[in-house]
């Protein structure tokens, strides 16, 4: 049997994975007190939320292109959040260093990995021929 066969619906699980843990830790956060920070709490709600939502659609199916390119949109919004969050701020709000501590690097991690997985699927599905990618 063909490793091949088996490498997409491992990294779309493992992608559904970082993406939910990269929602929950900001589910997390919000509810430990960043739901009382103007624009930046419903900010945080929003990013779990779609988060779940992304990772919950990824393991229904193989997804097309879009999907795939949402969920890397999701990622590097949380990036973009946190690194504007920590020089010029966000709609006022600020944080310095790897602040809250454990969450800050474990977001980091799962975001990356997000991302990380999801040039591998991708690289995957293109080297398909293209009978096998309908």
């Amino acid at each position: 049997m063909s490793t091949r066969r088996f490498l997409a619906p491992a990294l779309r699980s493992m992608t559904a994975a970082t993406l939910a843990a990269g929602g929950y830790i900001h589910a997390q956060l919000y509810l430990d007190g960043y739901r009382f920070i103007h624009v930046v709490g419903p900010l945080f709600l929003l990013q779990a939320s779609a988060s779940f939502a992304l990772a919950a659609i990824l393991l229904i199916g193989t997804p097309p292109l879009p999907l795939r390119a949402a969920a890397a949109g999701a990622a590097l919004g949380a990036l973009g959040g946190f690194t504007a969050s920590r020089t010029v701020g966000v709609f006022g709000f600020t944080e310095h260093g790897l602040q809250p501590e454990p969450q800050a690097v474990l977001s980091l991690l799962a975001e990356t990995g997000t991302l990380l997985l999801l040039a591998a699927w991708q690289v995957t599905v293109t080297r398909q021929p293209r009978a096998a990618r309908a």
